[in-house]
């Protein structure tokens, strides 16, 4: 664990994955169906296998309900895979899974733009929606490139 001493305050950065960070605000516009972009350019991780650095940007995209994701709790969870051992495909479903049962949304994206290793892009790709926004979900899933 490091610590960012700024203006007083103290900033614990954990460099092993934890959803401890995650923190939720309340959304005051319940009732409207609006999406929220949220995109990490820096995101890093660590080959299971090879223990080499995986760099990615890191895009999620929801629909919310009650609550919203507050972003510098987001900033430090993201940062907690940095020395995690974790392939890209499970990556993009944990942090969706954290988010899922973080807020509840109505629809969640996450989606994962890995740099090329070995001279192969990987990129996943994982949604979900509940209630009205199942098959929208489903369309997403099939319309991904």
């Amino acid at each position: 664990m490091s610590e960012l001493r700024n203006l007083g305050k103290v900033t614990d950065y954990k460099f092993e994955y934890s959803p401890d960070f995650l923190e939720a605000i309340e959304n005051k516009n319940i009732g409207k169906n609006y999406f929220v972009k949220l995109t990490s350019e820096e995101f890093t991780c660590v080959c299971p296998i090879t223990h080499q650095p995986d760099f990615a940007k890191i895009i999620i995209r929801y629909i919310p309900d009650e609550k919203l994701v507050e972003s510098k709790s987001l900033k430090l969870y993201l940062t907690s895979f940095r020395n995690t051992g974790i392939f890209h495909e499970e990556v993009v479903n944990k942090i969706a899974n954290d988010l899922i049962k973080l807020l509840n949304p109505k629809y969640l994206e996450v989606q994962g733009i890995f740099s090329v290793r070995g001279g192969i892009a990987i990129n996943p790709f994982v949604n979900f929606g509940r209630d009205n926004f199942e098959s929208f979900a489903q369309k997403r899933l099939m319309d991904y490139e």
